[in-house]
C-alpha cells in the first residue's frame, strides 16, 4: 500500500491540561487532581495523529517565539512530521486551557497567539501543498488562510479535508473547496443553522460529509447517495479531549491510502477511540499498529 502524502494547515498550540472530579459551573471553584502541559493543537495533533497513523506528513502553521514554541517544534520532529516550513514569529505560541472530568468529558479554552499570525500562503507553503494526496485544515487558525490553502489545493487536485472547529461561518469560496467535511453535531448545526441535525443535509454546501458522534460512532454522507451509520468502538475513556484529531488524521491517510471512505470511517472510529483511552492531547495519539488491533477486533 503506497505511502499518502498528508499535508496539514492548521494551529500548534500548548495544552494546559488540569484534571477535575468535575467540570466547575460558572463562577464555581473547584479542587483539581493533577496538572501537566502537552503539546496540542488542532493543526499539530492531526499532523502528528497521520504521521503516526502511516502518512508523510508536513505541517504548514506559525509557532511562537517563546518556549513553548521550541517544545511544540520539538514534538512534531519526534513524531516524524516534517515542519520545515513551520513559521516562527515573534511572540507567544497559542495556548489551550483544558480541564478533563473523572468521566473523561472537556473544557477547552483557545488563545491563538502566534497562530493568528499564519496569513498569506508563501510559495513555498503553497508548493507543499500541491504536492500532497490530501491537505487538512481546521478553524483555529485565520479562515482567509484556510481559504486559501483549499483553493491552492483544490486548482492543483488536491483531495481537501476541512475540520470545521471550532465552529465559525464559512465563505462559499472555501466551501466550493472542499471534498470531504468533518464535523461533531454542534458544528455541523453552526453550517446548517439551528434545529437541524439531518447529515444529509449538509450536502447541499459539500458534496461528503461525515458527523462525528463521539462515543455513538459517525455518520457518513456522500452526494453518490451513501448515508452509512458507523458504529463506535467500545473503550473505558479517560480523556476525549484530542480523539477528534486522532480521528480526522486517520481518516486523512486511510482517504489518501484509498480505502472506501466508509471502511476509512471506520478505520478513523478506531483511531479515536484508542486515543480516548489515554490522557492528553499529542501525547495519546496512536501508532498505525494500535489502530489496526483495534480496528481488527470488532
Amino acid at each position: 500500500m503506497r505511502q499518502p502524502r498528508v499535508v496539514v494547515a492548521g494551529s500548534a498550540n500548548m495544552d494546559l491540561v488540569a484534571t477535575s472530579p468535575v467540570l466547575p459551573r460558572p463562577g464555581e471553584t473547584v479542587l483539581g487532581n493533577a496538572f501537566t502541559m502537552v503539546p496540542g493543537g488542532k493543526g499539530a495533533n492531526q499532523a502528528i495523529a497521520a504521521s503516526r497513523a502511516g502518512a508523510s506528513c508536513s505541517f504548514l502553521g506559525a509557532i511562537g517565539s517563546d518556549a513553548f514554541g521550541v517544545t511544540l517544534k520539538a514534538r512534531l520532529a519526534a513524531s516524524g512530521v516534517d515542519s520545515a516550513h513551520a513559521r516562527v514569529v515573534y511572540g507567544s505560541s497559542g495556548v489551550a486551557l483544558v480541564v478533563v472530568e473523572a468521566e473523561g468529558e472537556n473544557t477547552i479554552v483557545v488563545i491563538p497567539g502566534a497562530n493568528g499570525a499564519f496569513t498569506a500562503l508563501t510559495e513555498a507553503e503553497l508548493a507543499t501543498i500541491q504536492g500532497a494526496d490530501v491537505l487538512v485544515c481546521q478553524l483555529e487558525i485565520p479562515v482567509e488562510t484556510v481559504t486559501q490553502a483549499a483553493v491552492a489545493a483544490r486548482a492543483a487536485g488536491v483531495r481537501v479535508l476541512l475540520n470545521a472547529a471550532p465552529a465559525r461561518d464559512l465563505p462559499d469560496e472555501l466551501l466550493a473547496a472542499v471534498d470531504l467535511l468533518v464535523v461533531n453535531e454542534g458544528e455541523a448545526q453552526a453550517i446548517l443553522g439551528s434545529g437541524r441535525d439531518d447529515p444529509a443535509a449538509l450536502l447541499s454546501v459539500v458534496p461528503r460529509a461525515v458527523v462525528t458522534l463521539g462515543d455513538e460512532g459517525a455518520w457518513y454522507v456522500s452526494r453518490d447517495g451513501e448515508a452509512t451509520r458507523v458504529p463506535a468502538f467500545k473503550v473505558d475513556t479517560v480523556d476525549s479531549t484530542a480523539a477528534g484529531d486522532a480521528f480526522t488524521g486517520a481518516l486523512a491517510v486511510g482517504w489518501g491510502e484509498g480505502r472506501d471512505l466508509v471502511d476509512a470511517v471506520r478505520w478513523a472510529c478506531a483511531a479515536g477511540a484508542v486515543c480516548a483511552r489515554r490522557l492528553g492531547a499529542s501525547v495519546s495519539l496512536p501508532t498505525r499498529d494500535e489502530i489496526d488491533a483495534l480496528y481488527a477486533s470488532a
